[in-house]
């Protein structure tokens, strides 16, 4: 009995010491998989934390709606007519009738001029003119003498016929001093400066007793006058409201000297092309200038209001400038999808308002990246960060 209950004892003991060996490893093996599971996690966080890093964070700017409608634009105001007045005789300036600014009437005197040698010209020509008369009219007298004799049989044919031919040059030789009169009495009519219209004398380049060289190049005209009653307005139009050009159009515009006051022009033409150069049409109006008001030369400020985009102008928006990507491909810019990931988008530059851009190819709820890097390329993902909107 006694050698059971201690081999009963003894097994008991081997028994818990197992199960003590048992439970070590277990709690050893639970530590193990604990702090490598805790290790496993933690990578997964760095990992995570890092492709987080390397994902870019983006600013993110809704495009504004339809352009404005109103187009502003530089011009520059011109005369109806506008005519540089020059000599066409030489001389010297006997008197000048009108200086700038004042109003004249077509075929008003302007100035004379003094011409001595064109007179002693004129006076030479009228005496050989008298001088080829005479022999005219000697050799008309001759020529119908000789015919009467050669009807008398007195003299020869031949020279009856060289009488008749004195006649003939004679008739031509006074032609020509008649021609050369009239010449230089158009020429001498020259002193006389006369205005070719009625409107106003905007510059005179001359003054009394000053030599007057006509038929040079670097002649200058004596006096510039300009119908100021009307005015013309040109205005170069972007290509992307060419279309909505149309005569009868009415513009309004301003002026440094009348700024609080808003003048309008109408639409009188079109060049009806398109600069290749600078992408724009060059457009005609016209301002009615009866109070005598604007000048001509000044620069204005016009302003077309459309209502509502036109048949063949496609939808716009207006984006940041700082939000454009100039690539081989052309122009573009990067906007995000729904799922955060960045699309190369192209797009259409219609209107440069400096800070803004009018575009096309957008929508309102294109999410534009504002600043975009240089290396941004399509499909990589970003963290966008909304910035509103663009106008």
């Amino acid at each position: 009995m006694a050698n059971a209950d201690r081999s009963i004892q003894h097994a008991g003991h081997r028994i818990r010491l197992r199960w003590i060996v048992i439970g070590g490893a277990g709690l050893f093996a639970l530590i193990l998989v604990t702090g490598l599971l805790e290790r496993l996690h933690s990578r997964r966080q760095l990992h995570a934390t890092t492709m987080a890093a390397l994902v870019p964070s983006v600013t993110v700017v809704h495009p504004g709606g339809h352009a404005v409608d109103t187009l502003v634009l530089p011009g520059i105001l011109q005369a109806w007519y506008t005519a540089p007045v020059y000599a066409r005789t030489n001389g010297y300036l006997r008197r000048w009738y009108v200086d700038i600014g004042q109003k004249v009437t077509e075929g008003e005197l302007l100035a004379e001029i003094d011409t001595p040698d064109v007179d002693l010209q004129l006076a030479g020509a009228r005496a050989a003119l008298g001088t080829r008369t005479a022999q005219r009219d000697l050799a008309r007298i001759t020529s119908r003498r000789w015919d009467r004799l050669v009807v008398q049989n007195a003299v020869s044919q031949q020279e009856t016929d060289e009488r008749r031919g004195n006649l003939a040059a004679s008739e031509a030789a006074r032609h020509e001093a008649e021609a050369e009169v009239g010449r230089l009495e158009t020429l001498s009519g020259f002193k006389r400066i006369i205005a070719p219209f009625s409107g106003v004398v905007t510059s005179r380049a001359t003054d009394i007793g000053a030599l007057i060289v006509a038929g040079t190049a670097a002649a200058q005209p004596l006096f510039s006058v300009s119908d100021v009653t009307r005015l013309r307005l040109y205005v170069r139009v972007p290509q992307a409201y060419a279309a909505r050009m149309r005569e009868g159009f009415v513009a309004r515009f301003t002026v440094p000297d009348y700024q609080e006051r808003r003048f309008e022009a109408h639409l009188l033409h079109s060049a009806d092309a398109v600069d290749s150069q600078s992408g724009t049409m060059l457009v005609q109006l016209v301002y009615d200038n009866t109070e005598n008001l604007l000048k001509p030369g000044a620069y204005a400020q016009i302003s077309f209001t459309f209502h509502g985009p036109g048949p063949q102008v496609p939808p716009s928006a207006r984006i940041p400038a700082s939000s454009l990507l100039f690539r081989r491909d052309g122009t573009t810019v990067a906007l995000v999808d729904d799922s955060n990931h960045v699309h190369i988008q192209p797009i259409s530059i219609m209107t440069d308002f400096g800070t803004e851009l009018e575009v096309t190819g957008l929508t309102p709820r294109s999410r534009v990246i504002d600043n975009p890097p240089d290396d941004i390329a399509e499909g990589d993902p970003v963290k966008p960060r909304e910035d509103g909107h663009a106008s």
